[in-house]
């Protein structure tokens, strides 16, 4: 049976109803800033895209997975702004800056669209498809269903490139990456680059994250761990890096989001879906070694069973001065959290 929550925001307190019982909320549970307003069936995953001269007006993208869903744009106070074109169940969605366009570039969002076999792209801030009608993925397998992308940009050269997860696929190819192009008319197709990625058979991969500065892709193996590869297919090295927080979940591993404090540092946070929390991993390694990802805190939300998260650390204006974490919560709604807030709790934990 699908659960229906109710959340409402009132003086600083949250206070929830429900059609069945829930995971209750932890009492160190910190209150997000902003709820945004209710999508009309299942909200999935968010992205945030930076405006380019004023943050201020930066927008939160995120998805509505249903057959007669799709892509919504807010405002930093929750408001939806726009509604893309529908879309047959899309599932996670990021945002990658400066696509090549000729001698101009375009920002974009693209998204899964399970039900079709495709991604679809979308420019930025219009939120216009760009990709006529869709782009298949996964072509000759028998298991599709794309569900996580992440977009990684190579800094030497500024290519741009999709790596998509599926519901189910087999353990060594279960990511498959894709090299986005775009004409001189800005209309977007791929290119197969790549076929990477353990995977353990127990439940999905749906969460997928890229951190461009490092060059490493992140997957969340649910109930296994948090699987680290090289994002660049030209290093041709598809070996796993390393695999970590096997033991500090309560089950699924979900949502990843990367909070980039330098350009060097800052904190991998993955959703610990069934407890209601973040667990919150040093971005730069431990110890000197950049693959040594330890707990170092866990900071309770009121985020429900959280799938999909975004974080910034970008000045977003007095409500957000270090930035933002947003999250994807069951109640059909995200939740923006200031990043002052939870960068307290770290400190306090570390």
């Amino acid at each position: 049976m699908k659960k229906v929550y109710i959340l409402a925001l009132t003086s600083g307190l949250l206070t929830f109803s429900c059609s069945d019982k829930l995971a209750p909320l932890k009492k160190d549970a910190i209150a997000p800033t902003v709820v945004t307003q209710p999508l009309p069936h299942d909200t999935d995953d968010p992205a945030i895209w930076i405006h380019p001269t004023d943050a201020t007006k930066s927008v939160i993208i995120g998805t509505d997975k249903d057959t007669d869903g799709g892509l919504y744009m807010y405002d930093l106070k929750g408001t939806i702004l726009k509604k893309s074109i529908v879309l047959q169940r899309p599932n996670n969605v990021d945002i990658a800056y400066g696509l090549k366009v000729g001698e101009s570039t375009i920002d974009i969002a693209v998204t899964t669209e399970r039900e079709t076999n495709k991604i679809r792209v979308f420019a930025m801030p219009n939120l216009e498809p760009i990709d006529n009608g869709g782009i298949p993925v996964f072509e000759g397998e028998t298991e599709r269903d794309p569900m996580g992308i992440a977009l990684y940009t190579r800094p030497s050269d500024g290519a741009v490139f999709a790596i998509v997860g599926r519901k189910f696929g087999p353990s060594g190819t279960y990511l498959w990456q894709y090299e986005l192009n775009a004409g001189v008319n800005g209309t977007v197709s791929a290119t197969l680059v790549r076929k990477f990625g353990n995977f353990s058979g127990k439940k999905e991969i749906e969460a997928i994250a890229v951190d461009n500065e490092f060059g490493f892709v992140y997957c969340s193996d649910e109930q296994v761990g948090i699987r680290k590869y090289f994002a660049d297919p030209a290093k041709n090295v598809n070996t796993e890096l390393v695999i970590f927080g096997q033991k500090d979940f309560k089950s699924d591993h979900e949502g990843i989001a990367i909070y980039k404090s330098s350009p060097n540092t800052g904190y991998i946070l993955v959703s610990n879906q069934q407890a209601n929390t973040f667990v919150v991993f040093a971005r730069e390694g431990t110890n000197g070694n950049p693959n040594q990802h330890l707990k170092l805190a866990e900071v309770s939300t009121s985020t429900i069973e959280c799938d999909g998260s975004d974080a910034t650390a970008i000045n977003l204006g007095p409500q957000f001065p270090k930035g933002m974490l947003v999250a994807m919560s069951n109640g059909m709604t995200f939740h923006y959290y200031n990043w002052e807030v939870i960068q307290k709790i770290i400190n306090g934990k570390q």
